[in-house]
């Protein structure tokens, strides 16, 4: 791994103020400005669904408000034919990856499958279970390494995943059959309601990578720049066949786990404004601003595409999708049992008399 500015032990790129520190090397001005577009996109991508939430569009939304920059440089960091593996939270990361978020958003509306093509996308569905989605990562990062291929597998996690048995195991097998995985867990202080404190022992979780035996890095999770640099070596540390990287991100998370929960329970409002000036979109403004790349009209036109894509999500969710009964028992096993056509015969006589009696 390349040496990278750190402040009090984290790599810090960009400051909350900003400024970039001492021995850090931005990228360009052109490149900052896409990623800045992104996190705009990102932003108001978690916005937009919190609305449909609130007008029952969607049953549930775990919005990322506040960890965008984990979002986004997870994904622009992945070439064409890597892979994502996200959770639930994440939303942001597949849009952009370049999946439509329409169809992001189609689980969460309560559809029984996923709502995209993983394979076409090279992204896995969402998942909701704290740290299944690593196991299934690291099997397709190893089948890439036994095939001969280049592919990297970015697994993504909270820090609430860490304390599952899922994730000692694939973090583990990883390290000894030399996965190319990069696993990035956005430490954004509680799982659920449960503190980091109540979790984990441990001076950082990337220092449980020592005892797995492979390099492990805190970066600022809020500093989109120190996330891509950091990232992107993990990344192509993994395709050069030296195995996976633990990155944790330092982060927050701004709002409530989901809609359903109330955080006054377990935190305060004083705790939740320290983090507010830290926001990752707002340092890369800053400092994009201050070097005259940022200016009205470049932020009007952002502004616009961002409108566009959420009226455009709008649009999407308005839309019922036809619904088959029959599909509950579709997929089920590859020839349909005799239990099963009679499960499913019966229900279309059920729904034919119930049409009925309403005539």
């Amino acid at each position: 791994m390349s040496t990278l500015p750190t402040v009090d032990g984290i790599v810090r790129l960009l400051d909350e103020h900003g400024r970039a520190v001492a021995g850090a090397e931005p990228p360009s001005d052109g490149a900052l400005l896409e990623g800045y577009r992104a996190l705009v996109m990102a932003r108001r991508l978690n916005e937009q669904a919190g609305a449909l939430v609130r007008q029952g569009r969607l049953a549930v939304y775990p919005s990322s408000h506040g960890q965008e920059a984990c979002q986004v440089a997870a994904a622009r960091v992945l070439g064409d034919g890597d892979w994502l593996f996200p959770t639930y939270r994440d939303t942001a990361a597949i849009a952009a990856r370049g999946v439509d978020p329409v169809e992001v958003l189609m689980m969460l509306r309560g559809d029984w499958h996923c709502g995209y093509d993983p394979v076409t996308h090279r992204v896995a569905p969402q998942a909701t279970p704290l740290a299944t989605q690593l196991l299934h990562a690291v099997g397709v990062g190893h089948a890439a390494r036994l095939k001969g291929e280049k592919t990297v597998v970015m697994a993504l996690c909270g820090d609430g995943a860490t304390s599952e048995g899922d994730f000692h195991e694939a973090v583990n097998f990883a390290a000894v059959f030399a996965a190319p995985v990069v696993f990035l867990v956005q430490n954004n202080k509680y799982a659920i309601s449960v503190p980091l404190a109540r979790q984990s022992a441990a001076p950082s979780l990337a220092a449980k990578a020592d005892g797995y035996g492979m390099p492990g890095v805190l970066v600022d999770g809020n500093d989109i720049v120190a996330l891509t640099s950091v990232l992107s070596d993990a990344v192509w540390r993994a395709r050069r066949g030296e195995g996976p990287t633990l990155v944790e991100a330092d982060t927050y998370r701004i709002q409530a786990h989901t809609n359903a929960d109330d955080a006054t329970r377990y935190r305060t409002e004083d705790e939740v404004r320290e983090w507010v000036p830290r926001d990752p979109l707002t340092r890369v403004r800053t400092y994009l601003a201050a070097r005259g790349v940022l200016d009205a009209d470049v932020e009007a036109g952002i502004s616009t595409e961002a409108e566009a894509m959420a009226a455009h999500v709008r649009a999407g969710l308005a839309q019922e999708n036809p619904v088959d009964p029959d599909e509950l028992f579709s997929h089920v096993f590859t020839h349909r049992t005799p239990q099963l056509a009679e499960q499913a015969q019966l229900l279309r006589d059920e729904l034919a008399a119930t049409e009925e009696s309403s005539r």
